[in-house]
């Protein structure tokens, strides 16, 4: 049976709001561009269409809201020195946005929903695109179930709402990490490898706590040893020690970073020892102490590459070394960008010309 095809409907904005604004220039997600995706299902059947960007009307009874059935994803649109507007892996994202979908119990989004409709909406707000270094037009795919139902059950019915938004650095100096032992992110069985809503929903409190300390973000440990380094609340995390690069392993409760994907990928590709494992806070303490930890970073698609410049541990401090002598996250961090931008080949086919 050949595959549903789905007519995607454009009702273009009558009030384009891009005169007079500088796009390299704005709050990090804050100001969104003039159109979106909304395509619905309800028992099989999609519908879809690119509105001008503003409120989705829905009951304060959709399941949503009480069972928290909602996932969503983040990806950039970049322009190529030709002013072409390329979409870094997005494919990566359709299936991984159907993962999550999935172990919420959620129907999956069709591909060319969200692969057309997201190709022609980077068109049509194409000039939304910042092109100042290190800047990008932020793509946030949300989709969430919508039955006006309070009866705890999967839903019947959803909404995927794509938005975009112009975006510089997030991180715009080196990240001072801490561990929070009293809180956990994720456990084994549970949707820590999913990109559900509440997955952030619970790690707000640790963050805020973080920062009122004076540092950015939560380095989060494991759910049953206490011992073992999981992941960022915003990226993937990443450890130089003499010379071999490792990250934590994929088990199921950290999210598979498509950033992190490409690291693997290019290090690989030049030679450098890769190890994906368990790595303990201990063991990382060890390799300071014996001078052995060459660098830390993050990686994801908000925070791109991230240098780790402090790792605070109960009453230690850890400092990284300075950026100037760090190998592989500066030469990860021009190569994606030159990727992303199409300076140089992309051997990978990571890159689709929109």
């Amino acid at each position: 049976m050949a595959a549903q095809t789905y007519s995607i409907e454009i009702e273009q904005s009558s009030e384009p709001r891009l005169r007079g604004l500088d796009v390299n220039n704005v709050p990090f997600g804050k100001l969104f561009s003039d159109h979106m995706l909304v395509a619905t299902v309800e028992r099989g059947t999609w519908s879809a269409k690119i509105v001008p960007y503003g409120k989705l009307e829905m009951s304060p009874s959709i399941s949503a809201l009480h069972y928290g059935q909602s996932v969503f994803e983040g990806m950039k649109a970049y322009k190529s020195p030709q002013g072409e507007p390329l979409l870094f892996r997005p494919h990566a994202n359709f299936h991984r946005i159907n993962r999550s979908a999935e172990r919420l119990c959620m129907p999956p989004i069709p591909e060319d929903i969200f692969m057309e409709g997201l190709q022609q909406l980077i068109r049509l707000d194409a000039d939304w695109i910042p092109t100042r270094p290190g800047s990008a037009l932020y793509i946030r795919p949300v989709y969430f179930a919508t039955d006006e139902s309070i009866g705890l059950r999967p839903s019947e019915r959803y909404t995927l709402a794509i938005m975009t938004c112009p975006v510089g650095a997030y991180y715009a100096e080196p990240v001072k990490l801490t561990i929070a032992p009293q809180y956990v992110r994720a456990f084994p069985g549970g949707t820590g490898a999913a990109k559900a809503a509440g997955n952030y929903a619970g790690s707000l409190l640790a963050d805020r706590e973080a920062k009122h300390r004076g540092y950015d973000n939560v380095l989060w440990l494991d759910g049953i040893h206490h011992k073992y380094i999981e992941e960022c609340g915003t990226m993937n995390v990443f450890f130089a020690i003499d010379g071999v690069v490792v990250t934590p392993a994929l088990q199921g409760t950290i999210l598979p970073g498509i950033t992190r994907d490409s690291v693997l990928t290019l290090l690989r590709d030049w030679g450098i020892p890769v190890e994906e494992r368990a790595i303990a806070l201990d063991e990382l303490l060890e390799a300071a102490d014996a001078g052995t930890l060459q660098e830390a970073f993050g990686a994801g698609t908000a925070a791109t590459i991230a240098h780790i410049d402090t790792i605070h541990t109960g009453d230690r401090e850890l400092q990284l070394p300075p950026i100037g002598d760090r190998k592989y996250a500066n030469l990860l961090l021009k190569k994606l960008a030159d990727i992303k931008t199409a300076k140089t080949d992309d051997p990978y086919g990571w890159v689709v010309r929109v």
